[in-house]
């Protein structure tokens, strides 16, 4: 069962930055595609972004477009997510996801991450 962590999480002021990583120690991310989500509570789960496997194509979720990056490195057997201008509303978990393909109901799932944006 591959198991994913995420990390990089945190409290930070509105406009700041946070990058997210997430891996799976002992597993190897070549052959998936790595979605992340996030979910406050009393609110649907959202699909922020995701990469395909070979990291060609990617998407964003309209609320984060321009200001999110999700980037892949194979050699570090980890995926990014680099968010910048952050804002109040991106206050979430954050998880990230694999599955062959990007799917908005992907097999594997991580833990989760806490991201706080706050002054």
């Amino acid at each position: 069962q591959l198991q994913l962590v995420e990390s990089g999480g945190g409290l930070v002021q509105p406009g700041g930055s946070l990058r997210l990583s997430c891996a799976a120690p002992g597993y190897t991310l070549d052959y998936y595609a790595i979605g992340w989500f996030r979910q406050t509570p009393g609110k649907e789960r959202e699909g922020v972004s995701c990469i395909s496997v070979s990291g060609d194509n990617t998407n964003y979720a309209d609320s984060v477009k321009g200001r999110f990056t999700i980037s892949r490195d194979n050699v570090k057997n980890t995926v990014y997510l680099q968010m910048n201008s952050l804002k109040p509303d991106d206050t979430a978990v954050y998880y990230c996801a694999a599955d062959y393909y990007c799917s908005d109901r992907p097999l594997h799932w991580g833990q989760g991450t806490q991201v706080t944006v706050s002054s």
